[in-house]
């Protein structure tokens, strides 16, 4: 586990048995006041840009942002920095160095495989603070040893047949913002 900023503390995990409700108990707001709202993992993101207007949405909903590298750019990388504008300094981020660092990081909190390809749309999930979103990269998304299809955990976003996908950053909020309203996680300051 990375060292927290001063003034924060690392998240306690549970290291009981792979049980969800475990997972969910340890994210309750009354049990982790500071706990982000949801763990959004970009898989080898590819698009500074997109990052950038993700980092930002977390900002606005209290959510922290993983990285699972490689990243196709630097993290310093000045179209990242205007796409987060002065909010990046507010993220809370972390970094895997692949897929098994991050599973190892983040478990046993239930994830979501976000995906075109999946059967459910995200209206059939049952969101709960401190879940895990996980999205893929912007050119082929989450690769076949992540994602089954058929996995009640993948969800995608119901589109028309003329439209093959949409934008990350854009889907990102989406599914952002549903899981807020599921989790009753709304912000009342304008």
């Amino acid at each position: 586990m990375q060292p927290q900023p001063e003034g924060q503390h690392a998240p306690e995990i549970p290291s009981g048995p792979h049980d969800t409700r475990v997972a969910k108990e340890a994210c309750s707001p009354e049990t982790k006041e500071n706990e982000p709202s949801a763990h959004v993992v970009l898989y080898q993101p590819e698009i500074p840009q997109n990052t950038g207007n993700i980092g930002r949405t977390c900002v606005a909903v209290n959510a922290k942002l993983w990285i699972v590298r490689p990243a196709a750019f630097q993290l310093d990388d000045a179209k990242l920095r205007r796409a987060g504008l002065d909010y990046w300094a507010h993220l809370q981020r972390g970094d895997a160095v692949n897929w098994d660092d991050l599973v190892t990081q983040l478990q046993p909190r239930p994830m979501f495989f976000l995906s075109r390809f999946a059967k459910r749309t995200i209206w059939e999930a049952d969101f709960r603070r401190g879940d895990v979103l996980v999205f893929g990269r912007e050119t082929s998304g989450l690769p076949a040893s992540i994602l089954d299809p058929e996995d009640p955990r993948a969800l995608r976003l119901p589109t028309s047949e003329h439209v093959r996908s949409l934008n990350l950053a854009t889907t990102a909020g989406i599914v952002l913002y549903e899981h807020q309203r599921q989790t009753g996680r709304h912000s009342t300051s304008q």
